[in-house]
């Protein structure tokens, strides 16, 4: 895929010179900078990385479907959804597997266990990160916010760290794995 086609594909959602789109384009390029540049520290794990270029510049498309006015989308679902919306768009398209990456790439990743007990407005399945380009573009997605203030501040690990803290231990276990892996 060209980067004329995923251009072409997030510009049937949103409107150029835009609050959202130029959140959604700084905020996937950033992601995908720091994905590639993980990407090839671990080479030796076979990373695919002209995927993993374009699913980083992809993973947030479904977020104008949500109630986020703070980043210029003004759609009906909670902020969460935007995972699992952005996967429908992507399947619609023929981009199955960057499609997954909008699905798993929420948080650390989202378990069954997680809707059942936190009663989550999303699909009843499981949606974590399983191949080794979604981990990686989940990880660096984690370094950078979409607050519509200063998406281009990374954060470090240890801020990231006590942001997972409140979403229990288990969270912060599964990012501490991806820092062991992605980080020596």
């Amino acid at each position: 895929m060209t980067a004329m086609n995923l251009t072409a594909i997030i510009e049937q959602y949103y409107k150029t010179n835009t609050k959202a789109y130029d959140i959604l384009i700084s905020h996937g390029e950033l992601v995908a900078s720091k994905a590639l540049a993980i990407a090839r520290r671990v080479a030796h794990l076979n990373p695919n990385e002209q995927f993993i270029q374009e699913a980083a510049r992809l993973h947030d498309i479904g977020m104008f479907r949500t109630r986020a006015p703070q980043l210029g989308c003004h759609g009906q679902h909670p902020y969460i959804c935007h995972g699992y919306l952005g996967r429908e768009l992507l399947e619609n398209h023929g981009l199955a597997k960057h499609a997954l990456v909008c699905e798993r790439h929420v948080g650390v990743g989202i378990t069954r266990e997680d809707i059942k007990q936190q009663k989550l407005p999303v699909p009843q399945r499981e949606m974590l990160p399983l191949t080794i380009e979604e981990q990686i573009i989940c990880y660096a997605d984690k370094f950078f916010s979409k607050n519509g203030r200063s998406s281009g501040n990374e954060k470090t690990v240890a801020d990231i760290r006590k942001t997972l803290e409140a979403y229990g231990q288990d969270k912060v276990q599964r990012f501490q794995k991806w820092v062991e892996i992605f980080e020596e």
